[in-house]
Order: structure tokens, then sequence, then C-alpha cells
């Protein structure tokens, strides 16, 4: 079945059986493999993207079911060569070491705090929120106190990328 995918603002022209998966469609006819398969069951967050602004778990959703929404990647959120502030942040507070599920987490991140800022300022409803996602290597403090840099603790967005302490 023939599908139109807009995929981080460009247009993709694919041909897929309707059963097929956006994670795999994504990766194998999208070239876009930042996205990654974990657990394929849609426990892992691995797959995490955004569909029309919201973080879903690509490895459940039929591509078929994206035809005429907006999808973004991890690559998507890069402009003009600068990585998004959290991409910073992550890496800044040292919140990855293999890597692996990281794409997954900084999409979760992004549409969860672009929805609604006031994760961040709480702090059990942000644990729930990373807790969603999985990492085997990291123990998610570094990914916490990325969030804290690049939102703050009262959730607001920083401008230069960091919190005050």
């Amino acid at each position: 079945m023939p599908v139109r995918l807009t995929v981080n603002e460009t247009p993709y022209d694919v041909t897929v059986e309707p059963r097929r998966l956006l994670a795999d469609v994504l990766r194998e006819d999208c070239d876009l493999t930042g996205t990654k398969l974990g657990c394929e069951h849609g426990v892992c967050g691995s797959c995490t993207v955004l569909v029309d602004g919201e973080g879903v778990r690509s490895c459940l959703m039929f591509a078929v079911q994206c035809a005429g929404r907006d999808i973004r990647t991890v690559e998507g959120l890069t402009a003009d060569g600068e990585l998004h502030a959290f991409q910073e942040a992550i890496s800044a507070e040292h919140g990855l070491q293999c890597g692996f599920c990281t794409a997954g987490f900084v999409m979760l991140v992004v549409g969860a705090l672009q929805e609604d800022p006031t994760i961040a300022e709480d702090p059990e409803r942000l644990d729930g929120l990373l807790a969603s996602n999985l990492c085997r290597c990291t123990g998610y403090e570094g990914i916490r106190r990325a969030v804290l840099r690049v939102y703050g603790k009262d959730g607001t967005r920083q401008e230069n990328g960091t919190a005050e302490d």
C-alpha cells in the first residue's frame, strides 16, 4: 500500500504492507537509524518518536497509521547543524553511557515537556516519566540533571540551556 509519511518535515513516499511497523519503515525505508529497536514490545522506549508532537513507541504503531501526520525522529531535532538543548545537556550531564536508549529518552523528554513543562517541577512526575523508558547503564540521575539543566526546576525552558543552581 502506498503511503506518504512526513518525517522531520521531509515527505517520504513508501510502499508498505499494512502490518509494517513505523520503527522498521523509519530505519529501513527512510534511512533514519537514530530510532532504535530494543524490546519490540513497547516496554523499553528506545524506539520513541514524536507523532503530532506526542511521544509514541514506534514499535507498536503501524506506518499506515502515520499517513498525514507529523513524525519527528531524533535526527529532526537538530536545527542549523546545532543539537537540541536537551541533547547537549544529556551529554554535559553524563546522561548516557552506551547510548542505545538515548534517542528514545531525548524524544520522550522533548515531547512530554513541550506538552506539559510542569513535569520538571515535580520530582515524582519527572521520575515517573523517566521510568517509562529503560536504561541499564546510567541510573537515570544524569538524565534527570539534564532535564533540569534545560527546563529548570520550575519547568521553564532556560534560554542558555542551563538551569540556575
